[in-house]
């Protein structure tokens, strides 16, 4: 099934506490556009377990409940492997643009994953827009995307 970004639909976000900085000024970021956002933590800077909040994230935009998902962390390693234990879910790691449009037109992913550590706040949000605005380009890695899940 391709993602195809709902603006009807609130957009997923969580972050361990190496991201919320910068989930923060994301959300601002979002619904200063006029983007509905579901924001599943965390909610300071104190220290956390990345998987409690990727995994309701992720489950989110599995459901259906959000058009797609934005998770970060210090490296965002942790949040991708997490996410990617959902078999809906292809979550692309993120650290310039380049990446962030193939991540969307080669794997159709549903899920972008920004490393807060590594990346400015002013490229976290080039990407964020690339990934939202880059459409999957299918045919020959759509046979790829295909064949993604365990199940």
């Amino acid at each position: 099934m391709n993602f195809v970004f709902d603006p009807s639909k609130p957009i997923a976000i969580g972050c361990d506490h190496a991201g919320f900085e910068y989930k923060t000024a994301l959300v601002k970021w979002l619904t200063d556009k006029g983007f509905q956002v579901k924001d599943f933590g965390t909610y300071s800077a104190d220290s956390v377990d990345y998987p409690d909040f990727a995994h309701p994230t992720a489950s989110s935009v599995e459901n259906g409940e959000a058009s797609f998902g934005i998770l970060l962390c210090g490296s965002a390693n942790g949040v991708a492997i997490s996410a990617n234990k959902h078999q809906k879910i292809r979550a692309g790691l993120c650290w310039q643009n380049d990446v962030a449009l193939l991540v969307r037109k080669h794997n159709d992913a549903n899920m972008i994953c920004i490393p807060a550590r590594f990346v400015s706040l002013a490229l976290a949000e080039q990407m964020l827009e690339l990934f939202m605005t880059t459409e999957f380009e299918g045919g020959r890695h759509a046979t790829r995307v295909g064949k993604i899940a365990c199940s």
